[in-house]
């Protein structure tokens, strides 16, 4: 037959953390926990960056701020419908419920990925906390160029950063949800001020007047979102901003990351938490964010499409680095901002990682391996190319891990009603499925080859891949439970 399952690490050996056990009802938490942890997970240092990514793919105004209206709900709706149900009835971590699924040699490849994905998104937001630190204490800063550690004291920033993550993420969830609460608060006002802050300079350097919302709109439209689009980087259209935002936490909720999550939550419809992230962190930074980057554009006289061509020419199109954006509009205030709102979205991201990796070698401690985890991340981390390829990273990592969560999901819900079993690995005590494995590999295949062709852009492979994946993997568990006559053995 097979290899046995690993022994379940006792709850009190892990550190509460319940890896591979259902979440006792003592160990539930409230929703404010949720609102506190998602604030503060997508109230974050990457959105410094984000932001002015948007300007210099040329989005107009209307496409930035209504494609963030619709992409930001049908994120949370995600949440709501898709990976909060599953969670509260499960009580399962993500990697434990696909070894049930799929088989623990599927789930050593799979936790691998995710890991190693996580790790470099968490990475991300070290190097953005580090561009705060450079500021501070003077160190030369990257460049939107500059991919490999250049400087002594880039290295050493990272690192003192990335440790210090790197142990709020291993003391567990409660902790790092207690320190995204106290944190958020507070980075919510900051980030509100980078916005308003924008729009005083643009009103001092244009000479407008605002009177009322038509003219605060004709600003956005012809000064800070001006559809100008800078060459080299992507070129966005209102539709890549509605993928994009929907899809840049795809796998959390449509990929199921954030059962491992959810799973502490009381209620189901402690879901819509999520709100906090998307409408505070996606819609208001992104906008905020945005318009600081915009402001130095338009004050270095880049109005123009002949301005901006000739800029790129010459290599001076300002680099949109998150540490001096926020100095130079908050001063000291908004260098803490940049360095917390990078520990508050890098520590769950680390313990999510943590939670993948400790999967892989179950007799090892969460906490053991979270700290591990958290010492690859700062290393990745001293790497600034990763971040400031960050669009694309977002979609790709998303891509990886979405069809997953499609198995996941036709497992919990519709494989029943075609007569076939949830948790087929768990029942055949079979360390491997095929038909969940082949869903996964020959959705990734087709994605990858589609976007590689350039048929269809990365930020729009997503939505049909999650079909595929789900087709896929209802046709082969067919095949595989009742043609091959395991279903009866399942009984």
């Amino acid at each position: 037959m097979t290899e046995e399952t690993p022994a379940p690490v006792p709850a009190s050996a892990s550190g509460g953390e319940y890896e591979r056990e259902a979440i006792p009802k003592r160990s539930r938490l409230g929703f404010k926990n949720f609102i506190g942890m998602y604030a503060g997970e997508h109230t974050a240092g990457t959105e410094l960056m984000i932001g002015p990514l948007f300007i210099l793919a040329g989005v107009s105004a209307f496409d930035v701020v209504v494609g963030l209206i619709v992409g930001n709900l049908l994120a949370v709706l995600s949440w709501v419908f898709m990976t909060a149900p599953i969670a509260t009835r499960a009580r399962l971590t993500l990697y434990y419920q696909v070894e049930k699924i799929a088989g623990r040699k599927m789930v050593v490849l799979y936790n691998l990925a995710n890991g190693i994905a996580f790790c470099f998104l968490a990475g991300a937001m070290i190097t953005v906390s580090a561009t705060a630190v450079g500021v501070w204490v003077g160190f030369p800063l990257p460049t939107i160029e500059t991919w490999y550690p250049h400087h002594i004291g880039w290295v050493l920033g990272v690192a003192g950063v990335g440790i210090v993550i790197a142990f709020v993420a291993a003391y567990g969830y409660r902790f790092v949800a207690w320190f995204s609460n106290v944190a958020a608060p507070w980075m919510i006002l900051i980030f509100l001020g980078f916005g308003l802050v924008a729009l005083r300079w643009f009103l001092d350097e244009s000479g407008a007047e605002i009177h009322g919302a038509a003219d605060l709109w004709e600003l956005a439209d012809t000064a800070i979102w001006t559809g100008l689009h800078v060459p080299g980087s992507p070129d966005f259209s209102i539709w890549h901003i509605i993928f994009f935002t929907w899809f840049a936490n795809m796998a959390m909720h449509v990929g199921m990351s954030d059962l491992s999550i959810l799973r502490f939550a009381r209620k189901t419809w402690y879901g819509v938490a999520s709100a906090a992230g998307m409408y505070i962190g996606h819609f208001m930074a992104w906008l905020s964010a945005s318009m600081l980057f915009a402001y130095q554009m338009y004050a270095a006289g880049l109005r123009s499409e002949g301005d901006i061509l000739a800029a790129a020419e010459l290599g001076t199109i300002p680099d949109p680095l998150p540490g001096p954006l926020a100095w130079q509009s908050m001063g000291i205030a908004g260098l803490i901002c940049v360095i917390i709102a990078g520990w508050t979205t890098a520590n769950p991201t680390i313990y999510r990682a943590g939670l993948a990796f400790q999967a892989i070698v179950p007799k090892i401690s969460r906490y053991r391996v979270t700290l591990f985890t958290g010492f690859l991340t700062t290393i990745i981390a001293m790497f600034p190319g990763v971040t400031l390829r960050l669009l694309e990273f977002v979609a790709l990592y998303g891509l990886i891990l979405m069809p997953v969560g499609a198995i996941v999901f036709i497992d919990f819900w519709i494989l029943p009603k075609l007569g076939l079993k949830s948790f087929i690995a768990e029942k055949l005590n079979t360390d491997f499925n095929w038909a969940a494995f082949g869903a996964w590999i020959l959705t990734l295949v087709v994605c990858l080859a589609l976007v590689l062709g350039g048929n269809i852009e990365i930020f729009f492979v997503s939505l049909p891949g999650w079909f595929l994946a789900a087709i896929l993997f209802i046709g082969g568990s067919y095949i595989y439970q009742r043609k091959s006559g395991k279903l009866n053995a399942a009984d």
